[in-house]
C-alpha cells in the first residue's frame, strides 16, 4: 500500500507542475490516502486497492486537471460575486420596501402583505443563501479557502449590520416594514445573524470536503 500511494503522490506531483499550491496539494491528498488506504486494509489485491481509490479520490490526472482548472476561478472574482449577491437582495428588498411605502398600487400592496405574511421562510432562505457562499468557496478553493471565507462574510455582512443599527436605533421608521418588524422578529433576526458565520463555516467545512 505505501508503494500505491507514493506512486499516486509522484504522479500528481508532477501532474501539478508548478501549480502554486503545489505541495499544500500534495500534503492534503496524503492525508486522505492514509484515511482511505486504512479502511481499505483487508483487500489484498493491489488493482482492487487501486481501482476503490482512484473511484473515491480520482485518477492523480484528474486531480490535477481540477485544481488548474480552479486557477481560473480567482479569490476576488469569488468574493465580489458574493458581496455583489447580498448588495443586490438588500438594494432590491429596499427599493420594494420604498415603493409599497410611497405608491399606493393595490398590486403592490398585495404583493407586500404576501411576502411579510411569511417571515421565517424569507429568514431561512436567506440563510440559505449564507450557507450556499461557505459550500461554495469551500469547493471551488478547498483548503485555501478559509481566508477568503472570512473577507467575504465580513464584508458581505456590513449591509446587514447597518440595515441592523438603522433599524434597531429607530433611524429607519419601523412602521415602513410593517405588520414584518416586529419586536420578536427583530430578536429572532439578530439571533440568525449570529447564527450565520457558524453556518457559513459549516458549509465550507462541508463544501471542502466535497471538493476531494
Amino acid at each position: 500500500m505505501e508503494r500505491l500511494k507514493n506512486d499516486f503522490l509522484s504522479v500528481l506531483a508532477e501532474s501539478l507542475g508548478r501549480h502554486p499550491e503545489r505541495e499544500s496539494i500534495l500534503n492534503e491528498y496524503n492525508g486522505h490516502l492514509d484515511e482511505l488506504l486504512g479502511e481499505l486494509w483487508e483487500l489484498d489485491d493491489e488493482k482492487a486497492i487501486r481501482d476503490q481509490v482512484y473511484s473515491r479520490l480520482g485518477t492523480p490526472y484528474e486531480i490535477a486537471a481540477m485544481w488548474k482548472e480552479e486557477l481560473s476561478v480567482t479569490p476576488s472574482k469569488m468574493k465580489w460575486l458574493f458581496i455583489a449577491l447580498n448588495i443586490f437582495f438588500f438594494a432590491g428588498g429596499g427599493l420594494f420596501t420604498l415603493a409599497h411605502n410611497l405608491l399606493e398600487w393595490r398590486w403592490l400592496s398585495g404583493l407586500w402583505y404576501q411576502l411579510t405574511s411569511v417571515p421565517i421562510l424569507i429568514a431561512l432562505l436567506y440563510m440559505l443563501f449564507w450557507a450556499l457562499l461557505g459550500y461554495e468557496i469551500g469547493k471551488g478553493f478547498g483548503h485555501k479557502g478559509n481566508r477568503l471565507m472570512k473577507r467575504t462574510f465580513i464584508l458581505a455582512l456590513l449591509p446587514n449590520l447597518t440595515l441592523m443599527v438603522l433599524t434597531v436605533f429607530r433611524i429607519v421608521p419601523r412602521e415602513w416594514f410593517s405588520p414584518l418588524l416586529t419586536e420578536t422578529f427583530i430578536a429572532i433576526c439578530i439571533i440568525l445573524t449570529i447564527l450565520l458565520y457558524p453556518v457559513c463555516l459549516i458549509s465550507y467545512r462541508w463544501g471542502k470536503k466535497a471538493s476531494v
